[in-house]
């Protein structure tokens, strides 16, 4: 039997780091938030109502 072709994986577009981050005084500053409970280096998304994490699910309203 022949093996069949795997399905091609989709890319999804990488996140733009670079936003994260803004030079301030020759310093940078963070521009979002890390969640409390996944700790430095995991952003929370900002909603108009909220901020989620797509992590562990953590949200808090605005």
């Amino acid at each position: 039997m022949a093996k069949k072709n795997p399905k091609p994986k989709r890319r999804r577009p990488s996140p733009k780091l670079w936003s994260f981050y803004v030079v301030e005084g020759g310093a940078l500053k963070r521009v979002r938030r890390f969640c409390p409970r996944c700790g430095r280096g995991v952003y929370m998304a900002e909603h108009p109502d909220r901020y989620a994490c797509g992590k562990c699910g953590y949200t808090e309203f605005k």
